[in-house]
């Protein structure tokens, strides 16, 4: 377990993310949602991140009833603030925002002070808890003079009241995550998908800004998206079909893992789990299945001949952090 930043707040090395389980693409069933979340009990994962946006709170309403049987002591819960959900009587469905939920309600952006501490409340009351330890502010991109003017103010205030442990922001990017790291005092950032063998742009500012000032990072989509995960023509990358230049280097990527005798998934979690700075390593998943695989890839050894090819071929910047090979 590591602390997030001087927090106190411990999270595991593994982290599930919940989107899958509130019918990210496709449905799952209450079932299969309820077994994901206890196959990463039973794997030793104690963190779960989830967000009023995955499935219009869906996912933070089965992560919750899955969580209730444990101690409330014995887990840690992240959510994020930012989108407010509306209820709409429009009709039809969500997939044009990813998930395969009815549309009962609709997104409205709102990093404002009260918006932030509504949309807690809200999420509170979907998860079934009184408190949760980490609240991010969830994708600010285009919101970011109230993201920091309100948003972030609003969460510190929420954190001196001890109504939160840790504060941070969650983006698909590393640029403003490196602001916030250095024009803030937030304990953590969830940088997804800028941290991977694909894609290591978090490693020129944000992850040494987050070294200097004993930040913490979780990284999420360590498999692109899908990418990482199985290489394949139609597979995606952040979301969309993958180039075929980042396909091809996916490829040698799987070709190199498996001839020293791992896997490509292996690498990919044991890559983003490598820097220092790096706290938890956030892995999505919609079943037990999934969740025991990335589990036993997690804790899987990858030969240190494999890093050293990886180098020498040019398909990893020699200054990224690579595990120590255990002996």
């Amino acid at each position: 377990m590591s602390a997030l930043g001087g927090s106190g707040v411990e999270v595991s090395p593994l982290a599930l993310g919940a989107a899958g389980i509130g019918n990210l693409y496709s449905e799952v069933s209450e079932d299969q949602a309820y077994d994901a979340v206890r196959a990463a009990w039973q794997s030793g994962i104690r963190y779960f991140d989830t967000a009023p946006h995955y499935g219009l709170g869906l996912s933070e309403r089965r992560l919750g009833a899955a969580l209730r049987e444990h101690p409330r002591t014995a887990y840690t819960v992240s959510t994020k603030v930012g989108r407010l959900l509306r209820p709409t009587d429009e009709g039809g469905d969500d997939l044009a925002n990813g998930f395969a939920v009815p549309a009962t309600h609709r997104r409205v952006w709102d990093f404002s002070a009260d918006g932030v501490r509504r949309g807690l409340e809200a999420s509170l009351e979907r998860l079934g808890l009184d408190r949760v330890d980490v609240v991010y502010l969830h994708d600010p991109d285009d919101h970011a003079e109230q993201a920091f003017r309100e948003g972030y103010p609003a969460l510190e205030k929420l954190r001196s009241e001890g109504l939160v442990g840790a504060i941070g922001a969650g983006m698909n990017q590393a640029g403003m995550l490196t602001r916030f790291v250095r024009e803030t005092d937030v304990d953590v950032v969830l940088c997804a998908g800028r941290y991977t063998l694909l894609d290591q742009r978090a490693l020129t500012e944000l992850l040494p800004a987050a070294a200097e000032r004993g930040v913490s990072v979780v990284v999420g989509g360590a498999f692109n998206s899908g990418l990482l995960a199985d290489p394949r023509p139609g597979a995606t990358f952040d979301y969309a079909t993958a180039p075929g230049q980042l396909l091809d280097r996916a490829l040698r990527l799987k070709t190199l893992a498996e001839r020293h005798g791992t896997t490509l998934r292996a690498a990919a979690l044991a890559f983003c789990s490598a820097h220092p700075a790096v706290a938890s390593v956030l892995v999505g998943a919609r079943s037990a299945a999934e969740v025991r695989d990335c589990a036993e890839q997690f804790a899987a050894t990858v030969p240190a001949g494999f890093w050293q090819e990886l180098r020498e071929a040019g398909l990893l910047p020699p200054h990224a952090p690579v595990p120590t090979e255990e002996l």
